[in-house]
């Protein structure tokens, strides 16, 4: 097998999802940019995205995020910057639900209705602490918004309060709007292999932080491409882990991934509510002799093996779109 790629050779994948749009968020506030946040209040039929979907305006890097397939897009964009140069909360109320709209010229043709508060960063003061509570997985974020223009932001034990010159409200409204942004899952991937270059842009495109545990020379090289990396042994990486939503034990190499497995099993690995193993039954069950009997009951109704989604194809990018197909079914509520 060739030489693994230096670093520099392995730029890491900009993360997706609602992560990428906080996370632009506060690079924006941070710089200064004359950027606002859009954020869902409330829904009604069908639409693209729910309440509490944000999408980033006039951010140094453009947009970030989605409220629709891109059509209403540019009056957000418009309205967003106008939101930016007085530094007051604006409400847009976007309703597509008659049949003229099904017509017009970039009608999204999805019948329904979104109510967006327009959030300037420029006057949301330690915005970027804020997130960056959040993205260490130190508590969901908290919104709450009022109509006549305050602003209460929480993660954790971190609280903030802005109050805002706002436009009036077009549509009625007696109570505050309190929307949850989860905080970013996170994924421990014990070992690398052939299936790594793909696996970890993959989860941080899908907005997964994710966290390599590799000590092997062979692959010191893909650490890059994690958000956090670990040169230690599975049994010192799990001993001191912060909290992680999920587990992959990926090493290709039977001895290692018994000491992660039985790590798993006990008092450092219990809180984690997936472990994906990869490799055959056969060699599960081999492992599965080797554990301790305690170990074994823990991992039972915890453990993915052989890991993955059966969807066809051969190699390790295939094995790694199983793995994260799985994992993604995982978190939103699939078996």
């Amino acid at each position: 097998m060739a030489d693994s790629p230096e670093p520099s050779s392995l730029p890491r994948a900009a993360p997706g999802g609602v992560r990428a749009v906080v996370e632009a968020s506060a690079a924006a506030a941070a710089r200064g940019d004359p950027a606002t946040l859009a954020l869902v209040l409330e829904t009604e039929g069908s639409t693209y995205v729910r309440a509490g979907a944000l999408a980033l305006f006039g951010a140094r890097d453009g947009q970030v995020g989605w409220l629709s397939g891109g059509c209403i897009e540019p009056e957000i964009e418009q309205r967003a910057a106008a939101a930016a140069a007085v530094r007051g909360i604006d409400w847009m109320d976007i309703d597509t639900r008659s049949d003229e709209d099904l017509f017009a010229g970039s009608a999204p043709g999805c019948r329904g209705r979104l109510r967006l508060a327009l959030l300037p960063l420029a006057a949301l003061r330690e915005w970027p602490a804020l997130v960056d509570e959040w993205r260490r997985g130190h508590g969901d974020l908290r919104l709450e918004v009022q109509p006549g223009g305050a602003v209460v932001a929480t993660v954790g034990d971190e609280r903030q309060r802005w109050t805002l010159p706002a436009a009036p409200l077009p549509w009625t409204a007696a109570e505050p709007w309190r929307v949850e942004i989860a905080a970013p899952p996170s994924v421990l991937v014990l070992g690398a292999g052939p299936e790594t270059p793909t696996l970890l842009p993959l989860l941080r495109t899908l907005g997964w932080m994710t966290t390599l545990v590799e000590r092997r020379p062979r692959w010191s090289a893909l650490a890059a491409l994690a958000d956090h990396a670990l040169a230690r042994s599975p049994a010192q990486a799990l001993a001191t882990a912060r909290a992680h939503d999920a587990a992959l034990v990926m090493h290709h190499h039977f001895e290692l991934d018994r000491e992660a497995l039985e790590h798993l099993g006990g008092d450092g690995g219990e809180a984690i509510g997936y472990v994906g193993l990869l490799g055959p039954q056969r060699r599960r069950e081999d492992l599965f002799r080797v554990l301790p009997a305690a170990a074994r009951e823990s991992l039972a109704p915890r453990l993915h093996s052989p890991i993955g989604l059966a969807l066809g194809g051969e190699g390790p990018e295939a094995i790694a779109l199983s793995v994260v197909a799985q994992l993604q079914r995982h978190r939103h509520g699939g078996a």
